[in-house]
C-alpha cells in the first residue's frame, strides 16, 4: 500500500498557482478527501498530515524546502516511519504530458526534474511511485524554468484539476495496495474519438 503521499511544489503565495505546484494541488485534494489538515512540522521540513485508515496510518506531505531540496523532507519522514520507497507516491508536474493527461509509473529516471532528482539522492533509490500531472511544454528547452513558474491559463488549469480529480478516484486502490487497479483508474481518461472510416469509392455508372 501507499503509506506516504508527497506533492511537490514551492512554498509561498507567489508560487501557489504556478504549474510547478501541481503536486501541492493533488495533496490539497487528497487531504480534503481523507478529511485531514496539513500542519507545519519542522522535523520533516514540510506541511504534514496523518490519516488513520482501515489499512493503517498514512502520511500526506508537502515539502517546504523549495523544489530542489524536496528529498530532504521526503527522506526525513520516510526514515522515521520506516516507509520503503515502494510505499511512497510522489505527485509532480510533468512537462512531457499535455494538461489534462495524468500517468502513474514506478521507478525510472528523473528526466531533469529537480524535485525528483533530490528525492532519488536522499532516498537512495528511484523505486518509488510517481503521479505525473501533465502541464505541457513551452516547446523550447531554455524556456522551461520560466514556464513552470508561471500560472497556466484558465483552460489549462481546469484540465490539470480534472486529471487531479481522476487521480483522486484511485485513492482507495492506493490504500489497498492494488496498484494495478490504481493504474487502470488513473489512466482511464476520456477516450479519444476514432477517425471516421473512409467511405468506399463509388462505383462508376455502367457505360451505355
Amino acid at each position: 500500500m501507499i503509506r506516504l503521499f508527497v506533492g511537490l511544489g514551492n512554498p509561498g503565495p507567489e508560487y501557489e498557482d504556478t504549474r510547478h505546484n501541481a503536486g501541492f494541488w493533488y495533496i490539497d485534494g487528497l487531504a480534503r478527501r481523507l478529511g485531514v489538515y496539513l500542519q507545519p512540522d519542522r522535523a520533516y521540513h514540510g506541511l504534514v498530515a496523518r490519516a488513520n485508515t482501515p489499512q493503517g496510518p498514512v502520511w500526506l506531505l508537502q515539502p517546504q524546502t523549495y523544489m530542489n531540496l524536496s528529498g530532504k523532507s521526503v527522506a526525513a519522514l520516510a526514515r522515521f516511519f520506516k516507509v520503503t520507497p515502494d510505499e511512497v507516491l510522489v505527485a509532480h508536474d510533468e512537462l512531457d504530458l499535455v494538461p489534462g493527461l495524468v500517468k502513474l509509473k514506478k521507478g525510472g529516471g528523473h528526466a531533469g526534474h529537480n524535485g525528483l532528482r533530490d528525492i532519488h539522492a536522499q532516498l537512495g533509490s528511484p523505486d518509488y511511485w510517481r503521479l505525473r500531472l501533465g502541464i505541457g511544454h513551452p516547446g523550447v528547452k531554455h524556456e522551461v524554468a520560466a514556464f513552470v513558474l508561471r500560472k497556466p491559463p484558465q483552460a489549462e488549469r481546469e484540465a490539470i484539476f480534472k486529471c487531479i480529480d481522476q487521480a483522486l478516484d484511485a485513492t482507495e486502490a492506493f490504500l489497498l495496495g492494488d496498484m494495478a487497479k490504481a493504474t487502470a483508474i488513473v489512466h482511464a481518461g476520456p477516450q479519444r474519438p476514432k477517425p471516421p472510416r473512409k467511405a468506399p469509392p463509388a462505383e462508376a455508372p455502367p457505360a451505355e
